[in-house]
């Protein structure tokens, strides 16, 4: 069966009202096209002349967009219509692979490293055109994209290119699809799953391309919507060693990733200790002076963020918490080793004292040396009054409400004034101590 062919459209071309996902599937690939006017706005004037010729008023212009489903968030419903099967944009005409062609392999830290660079491009979603590593930019060429295949698929064929998992089975680097066969364009889409975000499993990190663009967000298990018709799938061609099918079950499978929950300020249980040792294992003994644990302590974090950077991660995803992908990393003993000597750096100095920790030092729960800093300094500036006892290392509704009081002393409300520190706030509180000051 040739490819299809796909046809250029302008910025309308992508529209989901009625009338445009009508023409999209009952000329899906139409070779002499409609031109570049809108299809649904067309077949409104073809009714409009017919009008005039009867001798009637001509009736007025429908909207062009249909109403927004009540029980969907607007910005989080995907509507997905997508190309067929094709070769990858640019490659001279060569077709694309058959079905059952052999696979490149490829790692799940790689899938997901091809996914955040979509994302972090904000690729425009669009069904039409292909991005410039000859990837169509619809849901189903991401995914085509992050797996690395050798063509564009589409919802109905890529699901021959992974194997079946259930749902306590998923890894990062998995798909869930939903393809519709009745209506292609009818709700069908796919993810790139990134990893759970809590022990519960209710919600999980999704890579996608979506209109606008490809985005990373927090999302309900399986999906937004259709999520009882969402199937799990794991990409056949997984590098040896993290899940490839047929062999035994990896170390990844056989511990997952146990949700963030577990890990930060005031956690306490058994996953914190193998995190410990697992860390250690890979270096980072020297961070800790006993132990480690399974009480969450600032000797985690700091280990913890030193394999990260190690991996060459930097800013949030080297923030001392091990998400999805450090835990894989760890249990799998892939990635990069703690060399010696490469501790990770103290935060930089902010007018005599260590500069600002993250925001995972200060919430309920968090017992740390940033905390004692914090509450002293707020004594020094004035804003110790709605202390009643000793300023101990422990987070307490106090010190959030002295932190309120000096955001609130610097013209700052709302959101703004909620009484957590952030990286201005910090370097607000401190900046008038300066040594010898």
């Amino acid at each position: 069966m040739p490819a299809p062919a796909f046809e250029e459209f302008d910025p309308t071309g992508d529209c989901d009202c009625a009338g445009c996902v009508h023409w999209r599937r009952v000329l899906p690939h139409s070779a002499t096209g409609h031109g570049s006017r809108h299809p649904a706005a067309r077949r409104v004037l073809v009714v409009a002349a017919a009008a005039l010729a009867a001798g009637q008023a001509a009736p007025a212009l429908a909207a062009p967009h249909a109403a927004q489903r009540p029980d969907i968030p607007p910005d989080d419903e995907a509507t997905s219509p997508q190309g067929g099967p094709a070769p990858l944009h640019g490659s001279a005409g060569r077709p694309r692979p058959a079905p059952g062609t052999v696979v490149p392999a490829i790692t799940r830290a790689e899938i997901i490293k091809r996914a955040k660079k979509w994302v972090e491009a904000k690729v425009p979603y669009s069904m039409s055109r292909f991005w410039s590593d000859g990837y169509r930019q619809d849901c189903s060429g991401f995914v085509s994209m992050a797996w690395k295949l050798p063509g564009n698929e589409w919802t109905g064929s890529l699901g021959q290119y992974g194997v079946r998992v259930s749902k306590d089975d998923l890894l990062p680097g998995d798909m869930l699809l939903f393809h519709n066969p009745e209506n292609p364009q009818n709700g069908s889409h796919v993810v790139i799953f990134g990893g759970w975000t809590d022990h519960t499993h209710t919600s999980y990190i999704a890579y996608e391309s979506t209109r606008p663009h490809a985005r990373k967000q927090t999302t309900p298990y399986a999906y937004w919507n259709n999520s009882d018709r969402y199937l799990a799938y794991r990409y056949k061609g997984l590098a040896a060693g993290t899940g490839t099918p047929g062999a035994e079950p990896s170390a990844s499978a056989a511990r997952p990733y146990p949700g963030a929950a577990y890990f930060g300020p005031g956690a306490h249980n058994k996953h914190v200790a193998e995190l410990g040792r697992m860390l250690a294992a890979r270096g980072a003994g020297r961070f800790y002076a006993s132990g480690p644990g399974p009480r969450w302590t600032d000797a985690d974090r700091r280990a913890t963020r030193a394999f990260q950077r190690a991996q060459g991660w930097t800013g949030d995803d080297a923030d001392g918490l091990p998400g999805p992908r450090t835990w894989t990393l760890l249990v799998t003993g892939e990635g990069k080793d703690i060399t010696t000597g490469a501790a990770a750096p103290a935060a930089p100095a902010s007018h005599g004292v260590p500069g600002y920790p993250g925001r995972a030092m200060f919430r309920p729960g968090a017992a740390n040396e940033y905390v004692t800093q914090l509450r002293r300094q707020l004594v020094r500036k004035g804003f110790g009054t709605h202390y009643t006892t000793g300023q101990g290392p422990r987070w307490s509704e106090a010190d959030r409400r002295g932190v309120e009081a000096f955001q609130r002393s610097q013209g700052w409300r709302g959101g703004a004034a909620d009484g957590y520190p952030g990286p201005e706030t910090w370097r607000r509180l401190f900046a008038l101590h300066l040594p010898g000051g």
